[in-house]
């Protein structure tokens, strides 16, 4: 029998996920694992439990929560130095690694779609000095995520993001920075940036063409618009993203590090995965190719309306 430890973060999302953990548990009895149970209890908790985990003698790390407890655990099986499979119940108010793994909507069906996955290595970020799963981002719109409350996420789903985000409009204010991928620098004033490992951003963006496991991010970067026309022409190219999309205020592009420099000297405020990612004047973002494997189970499973098709088509 192996054992899987299993991190739940019951306040995720509308707060369901306590209502199924007798079957989950049963689920995963039936396939053969000793369940050990740990709810989360802060923050930061599910780090040092996937930590735990790794060291402990785990054959298998489930998640129940959000994408922000889903990274926390990435953090946790980084810093520990041991990698073992990670299977992701989506419970949270965009799940948009979810998305991109093609994990089933339905709890019940992710269980099974764990129970009977593979362990597949997928790409983590490294940002500064932690990790993150799919998303780091600054600029605009890019605290709505952690400023709009658990309470109204729940009540509203995804609109909370854009009402809480159609407040923010009038105070935009563009950072001046040096940006550095590959052999290039670039310099200029931006409103917004977001590197990324996605199929969606906050279950709205849309991202096509990307594998989770080539190595690359895909790096979108919003110049300061000169008026409301060209803001409304940003948002309607943003809501139908591709790697075409190379115009006078947006840049799409892929690498595998990139530095962020602001040329002011003052920090840089980032989200990642969701959640609060800190301040600096310089941030160093990498992929870390495969470093993590997550289960991913058979096709033909009930899946988000936009899986990646062309990433479970080579799995």
């Amino acid at each position: 029998m192996q054992k899987l430890y299993f991190i739940v973060n019951l306040l995720a999302g509308r707060a369901t996920i306590g209502d199924k953990l007798g079957e989950i548990i049963n689920e995963f009895n039936k396939a053969n694992f000793e369940v050990t149970v740990h709810i989360t209890q802060s923050g930061t908790d599910a780090a040092d439990s996937a930590q735990y985990a790794c060291g402990g003698g785990f054959d298998l790390i489930v998640c129940a929560g959000g994408d922000g407890t889903l990274s926390q655990c990435l953090q946790g099986m980084m810093r520990s130095g041991r990698r073992i499979p990670i299977g992701y119940l989506p419970a949270g108010s965009t799940n948009d690694f979810a998305r991109s793994l093609g994990i089933p909507k339905s709890i019940m069906d992710a269980v099974k779609w764990i129970t009977g996955g593979t362990p597949t290595p997928c790409d983590i970020g490294a940002f500064n000095d932690e990790y993150f799963s799919y998303i780091v981002a600054f600029g605009a719109f890019t605290s709505v995520a952690y400023e709009t409350s658990q309470q109204v996420k729940n009540v509203l789903g995804h609109v909370s993001y854009i009402l809480n985000g159609l407040t923010q409009l009038s105070t935009l204010r563009s950072k001046s920075m040096r940006i550095e991928y590959d052999d290039n620098v670039i310099e200029g004033d931006y409103i917004f940036g977001m590197v990324t490992n996605s199929a969606s951003v906050a279950g709205l963006l849309s991202m096509s063409d990307f594998y989770l496991d080539d190595g690359v991010f895909e790096v979108t970067l919003i110049k300061k618009p000169a008026n409301l026309i060209q803001l409304q022409q940003i948002v309607h190219s943003l809501l139908n993203i591709s790697v075409e999309i190379d115009k006078d205020y947006i840049k799409f592009f892929r690498t595998n590090k990139i530095t962020f420099t602001s040329l002011d000297s003052s920090e840089i405020t980032w989200t990642r995965d969701g959640e609060y990612g800190g301040n600096a004047a310089e941030n160093v973002i990498c992929n870390c190719q495969r470093a993590i494997p997550f289960m991913i189970g058979e096709r033909g499973a009930p899946v988000y309306d936009d899986p990646i098709e062309n990433y479970l088509a080579n799995v």
